[in-house]
């Protein structure tokens, strides 16, 4: 996965135009980053990291001087990854497919992330600004989704961004050791709702 470039450097701390090869060190220590923190948890040592990406600890508290602001790096980094699928999918299957296909990956996202959930919500300035920069992503590339599956008539036009992405989280939440099984098959079938009720409505 790709991380934006205005993103690495909103995440980064230097305010110097990044070199090409400045901004892959800093794509590979946020996605090692992630892989660590899902193995180890978000305690786990820079060090660690550093030997992963193959960088020294001096490059990660470079751009990341508390550990806040690499955790709140990665959590911008796999929004954007799931965000961004909402074009690709649209492009590569019809509408009512790409909502699936979209919603699937969100739930793969929500489950992934109740690693970082801990420091999320632990009222750190590093991660003030997250909720908004969830709904300012995520609202939009579902709204896309929507608005193509509705005007083919394959879900009802009604439904909300907002409202689907806080019905999923909510189905997600009771996923036992981050096990999505159960978590996909609810999601499912809410979308399920949305088609009966645009069936319901051309009969």
């Amino acid at each position: 996965m790709s991380v934006k470039k205005s993103e690495l450097e909103v995440s980064a701390t230097t305010e110097r135009p990044m070199r090409a090869d400045a901004r892959r060190n800093l794509t590979l220590v946020v996605e090692t980053a992630r892989d660590v923190f899902a193995s180890a948890g978000v305690d786990a040592p820079m060090r660690e990291i550093a030997e992963k990406a193959g960088v020294g600890v001096g490059t990660i508290y470079r751009h990341f001087p508390q550990r806040s602001d690499l955790i709140a790096a990665v959590f911008r980094h796999e929004v954007d990854a799931c965000a961004d699928a909402a074009s690709d999918l649209l492009h590569q299957h019809q509408p009512g497919e790409a909502l699936d296909r979209w919603m699937q990956r969100y739930v793969d996202f929500l489950i992934a992330k109740r690693g970082l959930a801990s420091a999320l919500y632990s009222g750190g300035p590093s991660f003030e600004s997250l909720p908004a920069y969830f709904d300012s992503r995520f609202e939009p590339a579902l709204q896309s989704i929507l608005d193509a599956a509705a005007a083919s008539g394959e879900v009802s036009a009604d439904a909300r961004p907002h409202d689907l992405l806080r019905a999923a989280a909510s189905l997600c939440a009771p996923s036992n050791k981050g096990d999505p099984t159960m978590a996909r098959w609810l999601v499912a079938l809410l979308i399920d709702g949305l088609r009966y009720r645009a069936s319901t409505r051309t009969t």
